[in-house]
């Protein structure tokens, strides 16, 4: 807590630079891999100012290769921070699905939200949801780039069933995406904007919607204080 900021810390700078990786990644990749199709010649979208440049193939891909690397790059080292550090807090809880609901009714003035940990029930939903079809958009992405690579040879259905599953996993993300900017068109939820640059949250929106994060951090900070305490001896 940052008491003299009225701010919590909530994302370290590690922890900022993988979720920018992850999301420029994701939309360089949604963009050069529609343009894979390919569409933009077939929708006029190389007609508009500006995305002449959309219906080159080979650019595409080489944009497609790139932001696929630095994904994976940042996947991989997401996944080996959390299993380093044991920090579980994004991952979904017993009775997520039911508390997913009730701050969803809440944000429509429907009963009261119930108190929340580091994250929100929803939010650790939507971790799952789209951290899962990013490892498979990974798993099968490298089977698409191994495939081409000289003297591979693999079976066509196993072929087939990769790229069928990559694009699965891409409508999947899509809408995993949306939604979750779309929770950015509640009032409520815009107060974590800031920690996506910062790190930093409010105190008092941290105080009042993630009651049971802000009591862990009182009794931490409670207990650094009396370990700092002097002992006095017979």
């Amino acid at each position: 807590i940052l008491w003299t900021e009225k701010k919590v810390k909530r994302q370290s700078f590690a922890s900022i630079l993988v979720h920018w990786a992850v999301a420029l990644s994701t939309f360089v990749l949604f963009f050069s891999g529609f343009g894979q199709l390919p569409m933009y010649k077939r929708f006029g979208v190389v007609n508009l100012p500006g995305l002449g440049w959309a219906g080159d193939y080979p650019l595409t891909l080489l944009m497609h290769y790139i932001a696929a690397l630095v994904l994976t790059i940042a996947v991989s080292y997401h996944l080996a921070e959390v299993l380093f550090t044991r920090n579980f807090d994004l991952w979904p809880k017993k009775g997520d699905l039911k508390a997913s609901a009730k701050i969803m009714l809440a944000l429509v003035g429907i009963g009261q939200e119930p108190a929340s940990d580091k994250y929100l029930a929803e939010q650790r939903l939507s971790y799952l949801f789209i951290g899962s079809n990013l490892l498979v958009i990974v798993v099968t992405g490298l089977i698409k780039v191994y495939k081409n690579l000289p003297g591979v040879h693999l079976n066509i259905t196993s072929i087939q069933w990769a790229t069928q599953i990559h694009n699965l996993a891409t409508i999947l993300l899509l809408l995993g995406v949306l939604g979750h900017l779309g929770a950015f068109a509640f009032k409520a939820n815009r107060k974590l904007i800031p920690a996506l640059f910062s790190g930093k949250v409010d105190l008092e929106y941290i105080r009042h919607r993630h009651s049971l994060w802000y009591q862990k951090l009182l009794n931490k900070e409670q207990g650094k204080v009396n370990n700092q305490s002097p002992t006095i001896s017979g």
